[in-house]
């Protein structure tokens, strides 16, 4: 059986709303680093052949000791990120191999995503050319000007937040990054270059516990619902 899916984990940044100097994938949670979980959950999803790991050289000793432990069925290839997410996620697409026709880009720091998770956004682009998972927005979100007033308050139930896998067809999403680089884009995700680029992307059911670790009490959070799936 060829490749099912490609899979790429931007894995370059500092963190630095984490209050440290390091990579933030290395922090712990349960004794395991960060970028440990997302691999472990990649690893089990049924229909993930391959991962790429996008990241700093100073970073890939610490990324590779890491793995003799999870003992990992997929192959990992390490590849070296750019000063942003947008440059990280072009290196990656770059480096993938030439018979790569579908890929999912998954935040590493978005560790508590499940392998079922995976598998919901690997199948759904067997019908779709570009789709994230993301929740329905619960809060009432409010637009303000730069004053801080209140200028409206949009329909929460067309509301979404945006999660991690995100999923496109390689051949369009390098094209995407190319006119990107042409035009000056400067996007935070891939699904914005789609937009940009007037693709559609469409909406699959993400989970309320895919939060991203981006704070300290991300990461307090991450390990209660660790605990609670491991005791389950």
């Amino acid at each position: 059986m060829g490749i099912l899916m490609h899979l790429l984990i931007p894995a370059a940044g500092v963190g630095k709303r984490m209050g440290g100097s390091r990579n933030k994938l290395l922090l712990t949670l349960l004794e395991r680093p960060i970028l440990a979980w997302t691999l472990i959950a990649a690893n089990a999803a049924a229909k993930i052949d391959y991962i790429g790991i996008i990241g700093q050289e100073v970073d890939f000793p610490d990324f590779k000791a890491i793995l003799p432990d999870l003992e990992l069925k997929i192959p990992v290839e390490f590849i070296l990120g750019g000063s942003t997410r947008q440059e990280s996620v072009y290196n990656g697409l770059q480096a993938l191999p030439k018979s790569a026709g579908r890929v999912l880009i998954h935040d590493g720091a978005r560790c508590l995503a499940t392998p079922e998770l995976f598998d919901r956004c690997a199948e759904q682009l067997n019908d779709f050319q570009g789709l994230i998972a993301a929740v329905p927005v619960k809060d009432t979100i409010k637009v303000v000007d730069e004053t801080g007033a209140i200028q409206s308050t949009p329909d929460r139930s067309r509301l979404w937040a945006a999660q991690t896998p995100q999923g496109f067809d390689v051949d369009l999403l390098k094209s995407c990054h190319d006119r990107g680089v042409k035009s000056g884009w400067s996007v935070t995700d891939d699904a914005a270059l789609f937009e940009k680029c007037d693709l559609p992307v469409q909406i699959v059911n993400g989970e309320e516990t895919n939060i991203k670790l981006t704070t300290p009490i991300d990461l307090a959070i991450a390990e209660f619902i660790l605990q609670k799936r491991q005791s389950n």
